[in-house]
């Protein structure tokens, strides 16, 4: 079975992405769904958050890390075939850790676009890197679900990694920027479509067959829905200084994202919107105890402080993550195999 690689992007940052990332791959491992996330992100937030420091300081001084892919490709080197990125979470979750040294490659993707609309075969390699990379890991470790976490930006690395992504989920907060950032995403994702559509057009007879097979399709990121962020409820509906920018995501998505004209305006209440994948409130008092014991929410125990009260939250968050995340399988076409399904 092919690998589902789902992209999670907004141009809005701070909205909580990255944690969204972190939960919903520990929750697939939970469902004991081989899963690969893949941190793009030149913060390293997602990395930062499944790595004790410790252990940190042994990957990256043995060279584990993206930039074991990239730094040999840029120097000429060529793809490195036999390298291993990934950092083995626990048996059903896998990460090819991010590094801040990422963004320094920004302008080398950028260069190879342009010179793709030359027949270019090293610029069409090059925008086959992550495409490359990711099928390479999926092989190594037996990958059914790829997560990739990407920057709050609209630049080269994250356009390259766009066109190689098979599904798109937008988190978002409840304010103007986020808006604001649904908008700018959409507006650059019809431009990359078209633009990568008339690079491919273009590749150069003779190019290589393995690198050829690694080009991403002209196939068009499939939109699945939007995830409203840690919004403060009171019953199931923001508040009321919230609702204002809650209620304009349909429409916006609808326009902006799926390309649709608007004649009613939707409900944020998913019952009406059917793109809004689900609604995650805060949970500011398992926050804390999640950081500081490092593992997820839902998989808080008493010897973390998870106690009392504590105890119900983390069940409830368990229900929460693991709805979503079967949601989110569904809706990616993830046919579950025997040894999957629990």
């Amino acid at each position: 079975m092919k690998a589902k690689k789902i992209l999670f992007f907004n141009n809005k940052g701070g909205v909580g992405k990255t944690t969204l990332v972190y939960h919903l791959a520990y929750m697939l491992a939970e469902l004991q769904i081989r899963t690969l996330a893949v941190d793009l992100d030149p913060q390293s937030n997602l990395t930062v958050m499944m790595v004790p420091d410790e252990r940190l300081v042994e990957m990256y001084s043995a060279g584990k890390s993206i930039l074991n892919t990239l730094e040999p490709v840029f120097n000429g080197e060529g793809f490195p075939e036999s390298a291993n990125n990934i950092e083995e979470i626990n048996p059903y979750l896998g990460l090819i850790p991010g590094h801040l040294t990422l963004s320094r490659y920004e302008d080398n993707f950028g260069d190879a676009w342009l010179k793709c609309l030359n027949h270019d075969v090293r610029a069409f390699g090059d925008c086959s890197i992550f495409n490359r990379l990711i099928h390479q890991a999926v092989e190594q470790f037996d990958a059914q679900v790829v997560l990739v976490d990407v920057g709050p930006n609209l630049g080269a690395i994250n356009r390259i990694v766009t066109i190689s992504s098979d599904y798109l989920i937008i988190p978002v907060a409840t304010d103007l920027f986020s808006v604001q950032g649904m908008e700018n995403l959409g507006q650059r994702l019809a431009v990359w479509q078209e633009e990568w559509k008339a690079r491919r057009a273009r590749i150069p007879p003779g190019i290589s067959a393995i690198t050829k097979q690694y080009i991403p399709e002209d196939t068009p990121i499939k939109p699945i829905g939007y995830i409203l962020m840690q919004f403060s409820a009171r019953d199931t509906q923001p508040v009321k200084a919230y609702s204002k920018w809650a209620h304009e995501f349909p429409e916006t998505f609808r326009k902006f994202i799926l390309k649709e004209e608007t004649t009613a305006m939707a409900s944020i209440e998913q019952e009406s919107d059917t793109h809004c994948v689900a609604q995650l409130k805060h949970n500011r008092s398992l926050a804390p105890l999640s950081m500081t014991a490092r593992r997820p929410m839902f998989l808080l125990k008493p010897a973390d402080g998870a106690i009392g009260s504590h105890l119900a939250a983390v069940r409830r968050v368990y229900e929460e993550y693991e709805k979503l995340t079967r949601e989110i399988l569904h809706r990616c076409d993830f046919v579950y195999s025997e040894a999957a399904e629990v």
